[in-house]
């Protein structure tokens, strides 16, 4: 057979086991790489096209192929679906040469951040040279081997490149291995030679045998846990901080067993929303730039932090001024070495979040936090609750805020229903608060917060909750949330979702502009510059000033096959978009997209999280509106500490 007809079949045999997280909680036994999305070019059309067509006529179970209308946003429906599977699955992505390949950068790098995976294949030029230069090739004088595809080395976890038909065997082993390892996993990159996948060799039989992959859950040492024990029981004000780790390792049960049990209230970060429910009493919800105020109230005087299954990125750690105790310790638990050891811990438990929990909860038996520290969780919390009712329930006119918008959409979805979002204003804005109601229900792809990763994103996660479905679970609406700017970026991913008639529902808020970064050059004595939709003013040569653009994205989206519903502007706006999403969600499942426009103020912030971010400011400027943000960075850059142990 050929290369690229043994590829798909070994990938089509490929499964992933573990011993939680299947039905009702038990093991768990499923396709690795359920299906591949590809563009066919020059480079795979007669490669991986070929064998995709051929398994399509013998067999179309063994590796179903998709569309899409962007190779990037083909490796964003991976990361999607990866993420919502908890990283027992994705799919792999077939393009062909040059520009097929490099689309494909930002998504590795994005699925690397978030450390997700995500397995690609690139084509490449010829191994043989026979045909030296091919069209798309790139040529360095200073090194003739290298091609577009070496550009994604430094984004992989693991790169490959086969040159020989017998490279296949090592490179996909060696590359499944890190895909499936929870520690090491992210973008698997492996280049395939346009040649060499038409190229005929023979396959021993055991390579295209059923094989699976075990997800490693290593245990903590004893000695870590009576230590961590130990300073636990010594600390006076406690507190936790949940990543991303503890969803990967179905750990929700035993964090809240264990913050029931000591009393030590959770904060979290993006990749860890759902780890507790918004309301339970010891969730303190987002915590550091985008945090909430009970979050950063109790994570500053903390003298002992506990990290489970974070990476510690600076919106966590509000650019290393979050932890102001002089005295602050940290435990860090994590089943990835370099992020149990940030911060200068001298305690790093490398574990599974899930054992580690487990361990600990029994070896704290008795441990209870003194009241005044409940007292002051119970305050803070109920401080917070009641700021985030208020800007639920603003009525500006006579636009709405976005605020409002947020919480007619969270009060609008079902518990189970996942919210997705990737960048803008509209992240932050979610994170301290969206009032998560279950583990599955909060996707923000906050690592790279990448632009137009919200649509492709929300496809991959339907699609990864369309197919436990159809395996017994309950059903779940996926609601997309995007502003105007990260639309345009990759609104044409509906087309594909228009194809196969998935129902994803999209909340698109019209601002005109970039909010986010209009607020955050406001703030910086920028004074909003090149972040506003306007026709140019030649004389002054800005953006800033001129008309309001007149798109109608609203009408380009349901140019694209979307059943589409307008939120007129005025005082039932926020009522309309209630409606709106509920007649959505009634929607069949095969019904199609659906877009749900909606215009909002880009002037009305959320609440403060009495927080900050590190974003240098010019040091000298002739703006007054620079000098004095220059003035309040230097304030803020004061309380920064390098947290080295």
């Amino acid at each position: 057979m050929t290369v690229a007809q043994a590829l798909v079949e070994f990938l089509g045999r490929q499964y992933t086991v573990d011993n939680v997280g299947g039905p009702g909680g038990g093991a768990y036994r499923e396709r690795l790489i359920p299906g591949m999305f590809g563009i066919f070019g020059h480079g795979n059309v007669a490669g991986v096209g070929q064998a995709l067509k051929q398994w399509q006529v013998a067999d179309p179970t063994l590796m179903p192929y998709y569309q899409g209308r962007n190779e990037q946003a083909q490796s964003h429906q991976a990361v999607g679906y990866a993420r919502h599977t908890r990283r027992r699955q994705t799919f792999a992505v077939s393009t062909s040469i040059g520009p097929g390949s490099s689309n494909l950068l930002t998504g590795a790098a994005l699925a690397t951040a978030n450390r997700l995976p995500v397995l690609l294949l690139p084509s490449d030029t010829f191994a043989t040279r026979a045909a030296d230069p091919v069209l798309q090739q790139l040529e360095q004088p200073h090194g003739y081997d290298i091609t577009v595809n070496d550009a994604f080395r430094p984004l992989s976890k693991y790169f490959d490149r086969v040159n020989r038909p017998e490279q296949l065997f090592s490179a996909l082993l060696n590359g499944l291995r890190v895909l499936t390892d929870p520690a090491e996993t992210g973008a698997v990159t492996i280049a395939l030679p346009q040649d060499v996948q038409a190229e005929v060799f023979d396959v021993p039989g055991e390579f295209l045998a059923e094989r699976e992959w075990r997800i490693r859950r290593p245990g903590p040492e004893a000695e870590d846990i009576a230590e961590a024990a130990r300073r636990i029981r010594a600390a006076k004000r406690p507190v936790i901080i949940a990543g991303g780790g503890v969803l990967y390792a179905f750990a929700t049960d035993q964090l809240r067993t264990f913050a029931e049990a000591t009393g030590i209230p959770v904060g979290w970060t993006q990749a860890g929303v759902g780890s507790l429910a918004w309301d339970h009493p010891q969730a303190l919800g987002a915590v550091g730039s985008t945090g909430t105020t009970a979050a950063n109230a109790l994570v500053r005087d903390a003298d002992l932090v506990i990290g489970i299954g974070t990476r510690y990125e600076d919106f966590t750690t509000a650019s290393r001024t979050a932890f102001q105790n002089p005295g602050v310790q940290f435990v860090n638990i994590n089943v990835a070495p370099i992020d149990a050891y940030k911060h200068g811990t001298s305690l790093p438990i490398v574990a599974d979040a899930r054992k580690a929990l487990t361990a600990l909860t029994t070896a704290l038996g008795g441990y209870h936090v003194g009241a005044d520290l409940e007292r002051t969780v119970a305050d803070e919390k109920a401080r917070w609750d009641d700021t985030v009712d208020a800007a639920f329930a603003e009525d500006h006119q006579p636009l709405v805020s976005q605020n409002a918008i947020i919480g007619a959409v969270n009060r609008a979805m079902d518990p189970r229903d996942v919210v997705i979002c990737a960048a803008g204003s509209l992240p932050g804005d979610l994170h301290k608060m969206w009032r998560v109601r279950d583990p599955f229900g909060y996707h923000v792809e906050y690592a790279f917060s990448c632009m137009g990763y919200e649509i492709p994103g929300g496809l991959g996660v339907k699609r990864a909750a369309f197919d436990a479905a159809a395996r017994g679970e309950e059903n779940r609406d996926v609601v997309v949330m995007v502003g105007d700017g990260s639309y345009l970026m990759m609104h044409t991913e509906l087309v594909t979702a228009v194809a196969e008639g998935i129902k994803l529902i999209t909340v698109l808020i019209q601002n005109h502009g970039y909010a986010s970064i209009g607020a955050l050059s406001e703030q910086l004595g920028s004074q909003r510059f090149g972040t506003k939709y306007r026709t140019l003013d030649r004389t002054h040569h800005t953006f800033d000033d001129g008309e309001k653009l007149p798109i109608d994205l609203a009408a380009n989206a349901e140019s694209l096959g979307v059943t589409m519903y307008r939120i007129e502007p005025g005082p039932n706006a926020i009522a309309d978009l209630e409606a709106a999403i509920g007649k959505a969600k009634a929607a069949p499942e095969g019904s199609g997209p659906i877009v749900i426009h909606i215009e909002s103020d880009p002037l009305i912030d959320a609440p403060s999280s009495e927080s900050w971010w590190d974003v240098p400011v010019s040091g000298a400027s002739e703006l007054e509106s620079t000098r004095a943000a220059f003035a309040t960075y230097s304030d803020h850059k004061s309380r920064q500490r390098p947290l080295i142990g």
